[in-house]
């Protein structure tokens, strides 16, 4: 499985970003795939996941409101739209796929990685 994050950039505190991730490779239909991002000097921070199959989604409270994951299986893609952004969402964003079925919120139960897009937010 490979993973291909885009999308990031620079904005203004209150603008918008939609990241994109797209999928290649054998694809686990049955596993979530999770955001995350992680700012300089930080740990890896969870941001939301989403399931395949069934549209469940589930984020982190700092991002509650703001984000939405949303997906195009024919794609094989999966988006994080980003609104009322803050200086504090100013990180490397990367998408994950689950080792499990399960979804988590722990970094530790994904296999597969992205490269991360940067996203800067600007006050």
């Amino acid at each position: 499985v490979q993973l291909q994050a885009s999308g990031g950039g620079l904005v203004q505190a209150g603008g918008s970003l939609k990241l994109s991730c797209v999928a290649s490779g054998p694809i686990f239909s049955n596993y979530p795939m999770g955001w995350f991002r992680q700012a300089p000097g930080s740990e890896r921070e969870f941001v939301g996941f989403i399931r395949w199959r069934v549209e469940t989604t589930y984020y982190a409270d700092s991002v509650k409101g703001r984000f939405t994951i949303s997906r195009d299986n024919a794609k094989n893609t999966v988006y994080l739209q980003m609104n009322s952004l803050k200086p504090e969402d100013t990180a490397v964003y990367y998408c994950a796929v689950s080792r499990h079925m399960v979804p988590s919120t722990r970094s530790d139960d994904y296999a597969y990685w992205g490269q991360g897009t940067q996203v800067t937010v600007s006050s």
